[in-house]
């Protein structure tokens, strides 16, 4: 990694993270050390979006979100309503409670070095995911998994971090209720009760989750996951398909496709990157290269850093 001449970064904060001393530590090192650190501090959801537009405008060319999936959904979704050639990178200093993208690209968790990678490293093109008018850049979930992000209650999260996502997920799993719908792709056309669907352009989610392990944000594609209807007998071999990650088997379905549309038997909830959002279907299309990311120059997450490649079957 080798410093740019352009040493401006402007970081964008959750307004519940900005007191915090690391973060206020991070920010002081590295003004000492040169680099021009400029902080935006939230109030309310639509902020980061006015502060990304508000960046464009005054070009910068580098910002950072400082805080958990949901903020970098929407500085995502801010960058996506700008033309290509007026996006600035982007960078994420992870200070939420899953920081499940982050955490799979392997940003540091440490707020002065995700800025210093922020500030110093070569942008790379990532696709983001195109959902009706939203966009997200890691995982959506319908179904149970949908649940257990909106129902968890922050109590919990703060008291358990990533695991209260996996204790809802438990309890809701053992209480479980099947919807309808239809999944429609090129090739693909499923109709039944499901369980749980998600759309990965990402890895992991629900506060560390593995879901598509051989998933990369630059590969333009989307994977798939979609838990049909189970009997709870059949619990154990459902827990052993979720974690073969290569093939479709009985009970959990792996596809890899361009687009995908979901089609539910009335309006339902389905969260983007943990962010709610509710429409009676919803055409999932991988959007390529749409934004450049500023990440760790062996990050796993690219495929040029791919050490083995697998086929979804």
């Amino acid at each position: 990694m080798k410093q740019k001449e352009n040493n401006r970064l402007r970081v964008i904060v959750n307004g519940k993270k900005a007191q915090d001393p690391l973060f206020r530590e991070a920010v002081y090192t590295l003004r000492d050390e040169g680099y021009k650190i400029e902080v935006r501090v939230t109030w309310e959801y639509g902020d980061i979006i006015r502060f990304v537009e508000e960046a464009a405008k005054e070009s910068v060319s580098r910002i950072a979100v400082a805080g958990g999936d949901g903020s970098v959904n929407e500085a995502v979704n801010g960058l996506m309503r700008l033309s290509e050639s007026e996006r600035p990178a982007l960078g994420i200093v992870p200070m939420g409670t899953a920081n499940d993208f982050a955490t799979a690209c392997e940003i540091s968790p440490f707020p002065t070095e995700a800025m210093l990678l922020a500030v110093q490293s070569e942008a790379a093109p990532v696709d983001v995911v195109r959902a009706n008018e939203r966009y997200f850049v890691n995982v959506a979930s319908g179904g149970f998994g949908a649940q257990v992000v909106a129902e968890t209650p922050q109590s919990l999260k703060n008291f358990l971090g990533g695991g209260a996502y996996t204790l809802s997920a438990v309890i809701k799993a053992l209480n479980f209720t099947s919807h309808n719908g239809r999944l429609i792709a090129d090739d693909l056309d499923i109709e039944g009760k499901t369980i749980a669907g998600l759309v990965c352009n990402g890895r992991q989610a629900g506060g560390g989750q593995i879901i598509a392990p051989y998933a990369y944000i630059d590969d333009g594609w989307l994977d798939i996951v979609v838990i049909l209807e189970f009997p709870l007998v059949d619990l154990g071999e459902v827990i052993a398909e979720l974690t073969d990650y290569e093939h479709s088997g009985k009970y959990v379905k792996r596809f890899r496709k361009k687009w995908v549309e979901s089609i539910p038997d009335r309006k339902r909830s389905v969260n983007l990157d943990g962010e709610p959002y509710e429409a009676e279907k919803i055409r999932f299309e991988i959007v390529p290269g749409a934004i450049r990311m500023l990440l760790p120059e062996t990050c796993p997450m690219l495929i040029r850093n791919a050490t083995v490649t697998k086929n979804v079957l």
